[in-house]
């Protein structure tokens, strides 16, 4: 038996700050070391930070990386060190893992298979690496290899899969095992999806155990440049049996994880399975003295949270990923605190808690000095996490006229419960102010009959500026309070609900949301209190009190079903089918509903979602959480201008009626 000791390591980086980047690689090396742990993998692109979009194409941002991997390499002397980097090669730029032996480069793996889909966009930055090339690069009078490699390192073989390329049919692991690899890097930068987990742990033990080797997985963490959470997630893999996992979604800088790997015992895995005929291979031997590790049994480190196990995991993990996200917003972004226009429904009642739940979640972690002290609290003295909710949220409710006491009472009580400073003002005079300024000039008296969108809107609108002011006043981070569904049908007021720097549900759907206030209420996160005082918010049926009370304002009226407005959403959207199959799915999933009611739905789905594109275009930016984000800039991209699928939507109805 031949042991080996090896590490992942999940790093929390943030896009070009090199100095914070730097230290945080060295601290994790360091940490390996006195474990004693000999090779340690490091997330995709983590000197640079993996966000840096544009900038990767800027010279400054390629010279800073080299740098960091020069001051860095020295303090790797008897350890193997896996490290992401961008790197300018013959005029191209490469998405390269280096990899650092005994404290020296030897040599770069370029990145094959780039990820072109939804959030990522690698191509309009890197080139892709071709199959079988070997090239060498000169590097301030040094000369590496680089390319399509892997290295012998003191007689154990070391190869790399760069996060995408695990995920493809032709994973550079089958030519990987075809060489006698011994273990597999995989270095990665892969967004948190709702249930992406577990589709990570199949591809890294069927790794491990269809190519005969030890795989070693590390991701990044945190919310990194803005609207991509990572969970963190690390695994640590050999011939189909998991060694170690990693906490997912950690408040902390770093994590690592390490394993005893028996090298001798995948060999002779591969010596039965293997079929593959000796080839030519691209190998770079570099000498290396391996560590001599007693023979014992390997004692796996396998620990899932308690809430890994809950029945309601989407809900737990949607709480982890957006507090985290939230809790690295607020610190990257220097703000010192959140305000929320709180109206006692149901999407801002959601991001108050959430906002709660981050800082009861990220003190359960780090304690409170290291809560204080990581997003720079310099406040009095605290003692209760109330206390600190009290100083980092501030609530507001702004009533006019059609505003209800259900709606007030829900916003009080739920903000007192939290914690949070609550403040209520009344805009009902400013309101009636626009209003009669307008119709004065205008020489017309608005009415809701005729200017009903206008006189809602204007309402909203006039909430942005009290609630712009208390945020600057506190140097905080004003949160908008529109969510996905909203966005799809332009369902929200511009520069009024949508105000804000960051929209932190806009990446989920309001049903939900309305789900997971109900969960919250009366089971909450393992190991956190629910909060019973969301009753008074669930009771209510979603609306947004922009007209007369009599008129009985109804969100679901003013649209449709919330459910259904999912799935309409999910096929137009995710799945890109044409009206007509959308009408079929929903005649079989909704059977409740007539045809021509279906009809109309699916109608004015598509009218609204082509004349809101511009609205998306102007939301603030939000959290990634699933594969049905809307957000322009990172997902969806839809023509601001467009025929507004008018011959699909008579197509259907054409052919509904004709076999009616």
């Amino acid at each position: 038996m031949k042991y080996i000791k090896v590490g992942a390591v999940t790093l929390n980086q943030t896009p070009l700050d090199w100095e914070h980047n730097k230290n945080n690689i060295l601290q994790a090396i360091e940490t390996a070391r006195s474990d004693k742990v000999s090779i340690i993998c490091l997330p995709e692109l983590c000197i640079s930070g993996y966000g840096c979009e544009d900038t990767f194409l800027a010279p400054g941002t390629l010279t800073q990386s080299l740098q960091s991997l020069h001051d860095i390499a020295p303090l790797t002397q008897n350890m193997i060190v896996a490290v992401g980097l961008p790197l300018l090669y013959q005029n191209r730029v490469y998405n390269t893992a280096a990899l650092l032996v005994n404290g020296t480069i030897g040599g770069f793996v370029a990145k094959r298979f780039l990820p072109s889909d939804g959030i990522h966009y690698e191509p309009r930055w890197f080139h892709r690496w071709p199959q079988s090339v070997q090239a060498e690069i000169e590097i301030s009078g040094q000369h590496y290899p680089i390319g399509d490699i892997f290295f012998n390192c003191g007689g154990v073989r070391i190869g790399f899969e760069i996060c995408e390329e695990a995920w493809v049919a032709n994973r550079p692991g089958i030519q990987l095992a075809e060489k006698g690899i011994d273990i597999i890097l995989n270095p990665s930068a892969s967004h948190f999806a709702f249930e992406k987990h577990r589709l990570r742990a199949r591809f890294v033990l069927e790794g491990s155990r269809a190519f005969s080797v030890s795989y070693v997985y590390t991701n990044l963490l945190g919310n990194e440049a803005g609207r991509a959470i990572y969970d963190g997630d690390a695994m640590i893999a050999s011939g189909g049996e998991l060694l170690a996992t990693c906490k997912r979604f950690s408040f902390a800088d770093r994590q690592l994880i390490t394993a005893l790997v028996d090298i001798d015992l995948t060999r002779m895995s591969q010596s039965r399975t293997s079929n593959a005929t000796p080839v030519q291979s691209n190998r770079i031997s570099i000498p290396f003295d391996h560590p001599h590790i007693i023979p014992s049994q390997n004692i796996t480190a396998v620990t899932p949270q308690l809430w890994e196990h809950s029945p309601s995991i989407k809900e737990e993990e949607f709480t982890r990923a957006v507090t985290l996200g939230l809790f690295d917003y607020l610190r990257k972004s220097h703000a010192q605190g959140f305000v929320i226009s709180l109206s006692g429904g149901a999407d801002s009642s959601a991001i108050a808690c959430l906002v709660r739940l981050m800082i009861e979640l990220s003190i359960a972690e780090l304690g409170l000095q290291g809560f204080c002290a990581k997003i720079g609290y310099k406040k009095r003295p605290t003692t209760t996490i109330s206390d600190i909710v009290k100083s980092l949220l501030t609530c507001v409710y702004q009533a006019t006229e059609n505003s209800s006491k259900t709606t007030q009472q829900a916003a009080a009580t739920l903000a007192y419960n939290l914690g949070a400073e609550y403040l209520e003002l009344n805009i009902n005079k400013l309101v009636k102010g626009y209003v009669d300024i307008v119709s004065k000039a205008m020489q017309q008296e608005l009415n809701w009959e005729e200017h009903d969108i206008a006189l809602q809107n204007i309402q909203a609108r006039v909430r942005s500026p009290s609630v712009w002011l208390i945020a600057n006043l506190r140097n905080a981070l004003l949160l908008a309070t529109s969510n996905r569904s909203e966005a799809a049908q332009g369902y929200t007021t511009m520069d009024g609900d949508t105000s804000g720097g960051l929209s932190p549900i806009a990446g989920i759907d309001k049903d939900f949301l309305l789900h997971w206030l109900q969960w919250l209420e009366h089971e909450g996160p393992v190991q956190l209190a629910p909060i019973p005082t969301l009753a008074l918010v669930t009771q209510q049926s979603p609306t947004a009190e922009l007209r007369p009370p009599h008129q009985e304002q109804k969100d679901e009226d003013d649209l449709m079903p919330y459910p259904l407005l999912n799935a309409i959403e999910i096929a137009a959207i995710r799945d890109r089918q044409s009206p007509y199959e959308i009408f079929c799915l929903l005649r079989v999933k909704f059977r409740e509903y007539e045809e021509e009611q279906l009809l109309n739905w699916i109608e004015r789905f598509f009218i609204l979602w082509t004349r809101n594109q511009w609205k998306r275009e102007r939301f603030a930016p939000c959290f990634h959480l699933d594969d049905t984000n809307l957000d322009p800039k990172t997902w969806c991209r839809f023509p601001i201008l467009s025929g507004g699928y008018t011959k699909e939507l008579k197509e259907m109805k054409e052919r509904v009626m004709k076999k009616g």
